[in-house]
């Protein structure tokens, strides 16, 4: 098993941190993991993205240059990127703001209404993970149980408050992936 997941989009979508939370969920299941992020210099609404592997074997390079998976968090990162993924790869677009459609025929595109389904959870900041559901349902790249586990590591002591609404927007992307099957 080897993905090289690619997930990009702007600064405070959580982009980052979905990239810690699977590597590691990935450490946690013994897997070998690399996570490289990238952003712009502003704190909020700059480019960031980051380059996850996970791997049974070890990693020969820690550069995710040729994504199996992408998530695309915003249009400027689809349009960006969209064109690195292999053939026979995965397209995860954000589709509350992504108004286009994937322009590939030979990667599997999955379109998910994140940030809208987040609102309806009651926490808009909980996209990353409605789109992390689904990754984790479609892929099984790692499991839900270790990515919650991850949670404890990822966010501060005094945000541990906010696992349960995390929790219930993982299901809620994994519902959406069962249903998109």
């Amino acid at each position: 098993m080897f993905q090289g997941i690619l997930i990009a989009g702007f600064g405070g979508q959580g982009v980052l941190s979905m990239g810690q939370l699977l590597a590691y969920a990935g450490m946690k299941e013994n897997k070998h993991v690399a996570w490289i992020p990238s952003y712009g210099p502003e704190m909020r609404g700059g480019t960031a993205n980051c380059g996850v592997t996970i791997s049974d074997q070890p990693i020969s390079s820690p550069v995710v240059s040729e994504p199996t998976v992408l998530i695309a968090m915003n249009r400027p990162s689809l349009e960006k990127f969209e064109p690195a993924v292999v053939p026979g790869g995965l397209i995860l677009v954000n589709s509350s703001l992504i108004n286009i459609k994937t322009k590939r025929t030979d990667v599997r595109t999955v379109y998910v209404p994140a940030n809208d389904l987040a609102e309806e959870l009651g926490n808009g900041k909980v996209a990353n993970n409605i789109i992390l559901g689904v990754l984790l349902e479609l892929t099984g790249v790692v499991s839900t149980d270790s990515v919650l586990e991850a949670l404890k590591d990822v966010l501060p002591p005094k945000r541990h408050n906010l696992i349960p609404i995390n929790r219930d927007a993982l299901e809620k992307g994994r519902e959406l992936a069962i249903n998109e099957r």
